[in-house]
């Protein structure tokens, strides 16, 4: 007997929007197989810088891409280097390459349509899951905050790791990375029409999962 698929949600935002520490929670509270698909592009620019190739250099990055694939399994993708703002920097360059995410693109979908038998269904975070990835998820939630509370979150973050930098410079550096994600011509960033909007600005981050659980539940008939 064929089982019925089981569901997908597809998360999208912006950066430092929360929807990734979102999308873990919301997988462990409903046993759903999670992939942070940011990760793999954060890889690439990885896999560029310590290649000593070239992130302005397409054929470089594309390189660096089949290189990531080819050696997933292997790959560490828990690097906390991969976690670094440059890095992050990296990854929306390497990420506006078609090639690029042509070469990642089929890992994503494989993951969502296959999240394991142990499992309740897959939940998928990054920039075009709702839109590219899973265009017919089964619930599409499209995080965001207000770019200065973003920035203040990222000053947070890396203070944190010890990194002296000014919120003044954060806040540059991320609106080009917003502007970046936003206009390149592959898959951008941007919010699919069906999907459920979670402004998180003033929300904590238990209010944000207690509000995308109920939103969940509803839809999902969980």
């Amino acid at each position: 007997m064929t089982l019925p698929p089981k569901p997908i949600i597809a998360i999208d935002g912006p950066a430092a929007s929360g929807k990734g520490s979102l999308a873990r929670q919301l997988a462990e509270q409903l046993n759903f197989a999670y992939m942070d698909t940011g990760i793999l592009y954060r890889g690439v620019g990885l896999e560029v810088i310590n290649a000593d190739l070239d992130l302005n250099n397409h054929d470089d990055c594309i390189k660096a891409a089949k290189t990531l694939l080819k050696n997933i399994q292997s790959t560490t993708l828990n690097n906390p280097r991969l976690r670094d703002d440059d890095i992050g920097q990296a990854a929306s360059i390497v990420a506006a390459i078609p090639e690029v995410r042509d070469t990642l693109n089929d890992l994503q979908r494989n993951f969502a349509k296959n999240p394991g038998e142990s499992t309740n269904g897959a939940i998928l975070d990054g920039r075009d899951i709702g839109t590219i990835i899973c265009p017919d998820a089964d619930l599409k939630l499209f995080v965001t905050a207000k770019i200065e509370i973003r920035a203040q979150r990222r000053l947070k973050d890396l203070q944190s790791k010890g990194i002296t930098v000014k919120y003044d410079t954060v806040l540059d550096n991320m609106r080009t990375r917003d502007s970046r994600d936003a206009q390149r011509k592959d898959a951008p960033l941007t919010r699919a029409k069906d999907a459920i909007i979670i402004d998180n600005s003033d929300l904590s981050a238990e209010e944000t999962l207690e509000m995308a659980l109920k939103i969940t539940k509803e839809r999902l008939n969980l």
